[in-house]
């Protein structure tokens, strides 16, 4: 932070030299000693003491080392939010960029992990029942899908973050920056590697850093839900997955076959925590006249950055060494005697019988062949009426499950195209700050 406050000075007094308004000499040296070296945590500490004043306190001890003269010409005109303010800027434009990067990382392990289970058979679920076959592959391309609008909404964030920088003074009105104010303001920002700054004063508002932690929230949603799915089907009862951890690994202290989900349980907290952070600061949206806000939400989003990118590592750690138990799939796929090709069978009646007709005798004939404990295909066979209607081989194929899962496989590559032509679009500017 006190390395971005400086550079944040150097920027102004270089575009206040640029104007006329502050000798170059000075501005030349304002630039030359704007580095932390001559501003150590230890003497800004201790300055802070005496004046209990963040920006003064920095002030004091950067003169010390400055020319006496160039010294008159720092801060000129200055106001203490702006400064830290755009440092604020500049810290979540790198954030922005970090959490970009990794949330790229995330979109190759999935599209990954997408190819290589497109066609792996599993159970497809509703209402924690058993719907329709579909592909753990198409699974996760709805995760995927998800990540990329996620990628996408901290994109436009960070574009909004890059005309955040501000210097507008004591009341926002450049007062003390005289005539040339807005010609400053842009120039400093140039300075920075930022764009044009937004031209109201939004110091009392801060609806873009709202916007950076809600955005962070919904994050974290996205990856309580994977972690939620993969938290359920690594339970014994189900089995279809399972996280791999390092075999020294203790699951309980007195059951010594548990294999806890560590991972995808920290995900589901972080999906609980971290919105929790993001409503507070929203709350200092609502600030009193001008430019009264505190500050003292920094630290949380500070802190929400922090979690993010924890919990996106976590996730990380969880999708590229996750085990899949295709043969586990398949087996709950069978688990209730081709039931879950019901849907599939009263189709193939439709045509012979009608559809509404069909999907009464399916419903019918499940229900009593759940209630005597038999397979959907032993009931057709044994109904009178039912039976008539199919050849042996046409029931093979009607409960061959793998043949029924619609265009799961096609949804899958086209998301991944969907992912790798948005990936190509990725492009940042590189930080010139």
């Amino acid at each position: 932070k006190t390395q971005k406050v400086l550079d944040i000075e150097a920027a102004l007094a270089v575009a206040q030299a640029d104007q006329g308004i502050i000798p170059k000499w000075a501005a030349e040296e304002l630039q030359k000693k704007a580095r932390a070296e001559y501003v150590t945590q230890a003497d800004l500490a201790a300055e802070y003491q005496v004046v209990r004043h963040r920006m003064v306190a920095l002030l004091n001890v950067w003169q010390r080392s400055l020319d006496p003269e160039a010294a008159q010409y720092m801060h000129f005109g200055a106001t203490t939010v702006d400064i830290y303010d755009t440092a604020l800027v500049l810290q979540l434009e790198e954030s922005s960029r970090v959490l970009i990067g990794q949330l790229r990382s995330l979109e190759e392990t999935m599209i990954g992990l997408a190819k290589t289970h497109k066609n792996t058979l599993m159970v497809g679920r509703t209402l924690g029942q058993h719907a329709l076959p579909i592909t753990f592959g198409k699974k996760v391309s709805t995760w995927l899908g998800e990540n990329r609008r996620n990628i996408e909404r901290l994109k436009e964030v960070h574009g909004r973050l890059l005309r955040s920088g501000i210097l507008k003074g004591a009341v926002g009105s450049y007062a003390g920056l005289g005539e040339q104010g807005i010609a400053v303001e842009r120039a400093f920002a140039r300075n920075l590697g930022l764009a044009v700054p937004y031209p109201d004063d939004w110091h009392g508002a801060r609806d873009v850093f709202a916007e950076y932690a809600y955005t962070l929230a919904m994050i974290s949603k996205s990856y309580g839900r994977i972690g939620n799915e993969l938290f359920l089907l690594q339970m014994t009862d189900i089995g279809e997955t399972e996280e791999v951890r390092s075999k020294t690994a203790v699951g309980s202290s007195t059951m010594p076959h548990k294999k806890n989900p560590s991972k995808s349980e920290a995900l589901i907290f972080y999906g609980r925590s971290i919105p929790r952070t993001a409503e507070v600061i929203a709350d200092d949206m609502i600030n009193t006249f001008e430019r009264d806000n505190t500050s003292r939400t920094n630290g949380l989003l500070r802190d929400i950055s922090v979690d993010t990118e924890s919990m996106l590592n976590t996730a990380s750690g969880l999708l590229r060494n996750l085990k899949v138990n295709p043969q586990v799939m398949r087996a709950n796929v069978d688990k209730t005697g081709g039931m879950i090709l019901a849907q599939r069978i009263a189709f193939a009646l439709a045509d012979k019988i009608g559809k509404t007709t069909a999907n009464d005798k399916l419903h019918h004939l499940a229900t009593e062949a759940m209630e005597n404990g038999i397979d959907l295909r032993s009931a057709i066979e044994d109904s009178d009426e039912l039976a008539t209607y199919f050849t042996a081989t046409e029931l093979d194929e009607l409960f061959d499950a793998s043949t029924y899962v619609g265009l799961a496989p096609q949804q899958v590559d086209a998301v991944i195209a969907y992912c790798l032509a948005a990936r190509a679009q990725d492009k940042l500017s590189p930080p010139r700050h």
